[in-house]
């Protein structure tokens, strides 16, 4: 057969088969600020739906309308946790100052999983070092990865 009569895709093929953004089975527990950032990204992608749909571009309207549903579910499945005013011991929305066996001190704030940003000290909830810093106490020892850390502080988020 002739290559002039194989149909060619032109894109369609790709928009439908675009897959869903995958929700993990954790809670989804959000700190005050990550429920602020879900709102916005959802005004945000509306806005880009509309702009989307106004220019007819096919794919962005697809990938677009895949991320609000994205967005959506975790908005309606938010857990929100009010700021721990307790510092005894590490809960989540915490910062943390822990120091480690070389004698580096890092900051991290334990916060939902959208809302984690490990370059910026923001670790998720089910991280392995939010793991073992959750229910710690100032002067407690952790395993912070391939060593250990002490907990020297602890500050509301």
């Amino acid at each position: 057969m002739s290559r002039a009569f194989v149909r060619e895709p032109d894109g369609a093929d790709f928009i439908e088969d675009l897959p869903e953004r995958p929700i993990g089975d954790e809670r989804n527990l959000v700190t005050p600020r990550g429920l602020a950032q879900i709102e916005a990204e959802i005004e945000r992608l509306r806005g880009q739906l509309a702009d989307a749909q106004g220019r007819g571009a096919r794919a962005a309207i697809a990938e677009t309308s895949r991320d609000l549903r994205y967005w959506a579910a975790r908005r309606s499945s938010a857990e929100l946790v009010p700021t721990q005013a307790d510092l005894s011991e590490v809960r989540f929305g915490h910062a943390v100052t822990i120091e480690r066996d070389d004698g580096r001190r890092q900051r991290y704030q334990i916060v939902g999983v959208d809302e984690a940003d490990p370059v910026q000290g923001l670790i998720s909830y089910v991280s392995p070092l939010a793991t073992a810093l959750v229910g710690g106490r100032p002067g407690d020892e952790i395993d912070a990865g391939p060593s250990q850390a002490t907990i020297v502080a602890i500050e509301a988020g």
